[in-house]
């Protein structure tokens, strides 16, 4: 398996084509999505140039799972927040946040799952959604806080954007929750 420093080398060819030279074949970016989900470690490569193209083909692969599903998991209120980051002074601390948010949210994500089956186990499906609707919106609540707080640590002279807006983002991406979750529990009641 040809690999650098442990990790899949995958080149990129000139045709758009992905070639996973650990198993020399082509491979597609659902492949890579499922490499991400097994947490095989992998770098892509230009295979021209040998720049490395990791970055934009794992955005690449974001970009399109979120057009495809029609589940985004990136809010809008989100996404507008995330661009008004670059070309700023904030833009060097935001990949050390988010990075930070994620492996934290991944070692609550198993606690989580218990208390939600926990939660379903207890009541029949379908009948209460309101635990672990208040789970969900209790975890959003926290990870906003934590983000204000980290951004205003590393700006103190910042203005703190307008509770009254705040609320309202946050209430919105609550409410986008909610309906997922109302999405979900119809599906399961139709099962």
């Amino acid at each position: 398996m040809a690999k650098n420093e442990g990790q899949i080398v995958i080149k990129k060819y000139a045709n758009r084509r992905l070639y996973n030279t650990g198993t020399s074949t082509y491979v597609t970016l659902e492949d890579l999505a499922e490499m991400v989900k097994k947490g095989e470690d992998f770098t892509v490569q230009d295979a021209k140039s040998g720049d490395d193209i990791t970055h934009s083909v794992l955005t690449q692969i974001i970009f399109e799972q979120e057009s495809k599903t029609g589940n985004t998991l990136l809010p809008i209120s989100f996404l507008r927040q995330l661009i008004t980051y670059y070309g700023d002074q904030m833009q060097m601390v935001v990949p050390s946040f988010l990075e930070h948010s994620m492996r934290a949210f991944s070692e609550q994500q198993s606690q989580m799952r218990e208390q939600v089956n926990r939660a379903f186990g207890e009541t029949p499906l379908g009948k209460n959604l309101q635990l672990p609707m208040q789970m969900v919106e209790d975890q959003v609540r926290r990870n906003t806080e934590l983000f204000q707080q980290a951004m205003q640590m590393f700006s103190p002279f910042m203005t703190p954007p307008a509770a009254k807006e705040s609320r309202k983002a946050e209430a919105k991406d609550i409410d986008e929750l909610k309906e997922q979750l109302r999405a979900l529990q119809n599906k399961l009641d139709n099962l």
